[in-house]
């Protein structure tokens, strides 16, 4: 059975990992500029959120799942149930899915612009955002007692909302310039 699970348990994990993240970026301010250092540790919680929200069983501990309940493999209906199609977004579960992921976005690339490797660590730490959504989405497959379904929607989606963070985190960059305060 899997010890732990529910909305209580989330927001626990949500606020502990906040607060870590806070320490972590008064501990980087000093060295790096509240900017540089609030853009990493913001980057850091998000990336905690995200494994908190996806990883934890939303209704409590399901209990376990038999072998021959659990699924072998992801979901491939590309777009899900959603009649209303695959890139138009309806609301619901795959808005949500898009949406925890532009924070993200958006700080990474704050957390490394002042750095001359940012055209660099961008690009990769992009791929990394996906690469995160495809392992939570592999370990959702892997954990059946987790009671969470692997679908690839979700991971395109993730991407999407990544990538839209990406812009926006481009577009606050040019704004903040935090390259001028190396």
């Amino acid at each position: 059975m899997f010890p732990v699970g529910g909305v209580g348990v989330m927001l626990f994990l949500v606020a502990v990992s906040g607060l870590v993240c806070a320490l972590l970026a008064w501990g980087l301010k000093p060295r790096l500029g509240w900017l540089t250092a609030g853009s990493i540790a913001g980057f850091v919680w998000c990336v905690a959120v995200l494994a908190t929200i996806t990883l934890i069983p939303a209704n409590g501990a399901p209990g376990v799942v038999a072998a021959e309940g659990r699924l072998t493999t992801c979901s491939w209906d590309i777009g899900g149930p959603a009649p209303e199609g695959f890139w138009i977004f309806a609301g619901g579960q795959r808005m949500l899915n898009t949406l925890v992921f532009v924070p993200a976005g958006a700080l990474l690339v704050l957390a490394v612009a002042r750095w001359r490797a940012a055209w660099v660590l961008v690009p990769l730490g992009f791929a990394a955002l996906v690469g995160l959504s495809i392992g939570i989405e592999a370990t959702q497959l892997a954990l059946a007692r987790i009671d969470r379904a692997c679908d690839v929607t979700d991971v395109i989606d993730n991407a999407t909302g990544a990538a839209i963070g990406v812009g926006i985190g481009v577009v606050l960059a040019l704004a903040l310039q935090p390259w001028r305060r190396r």
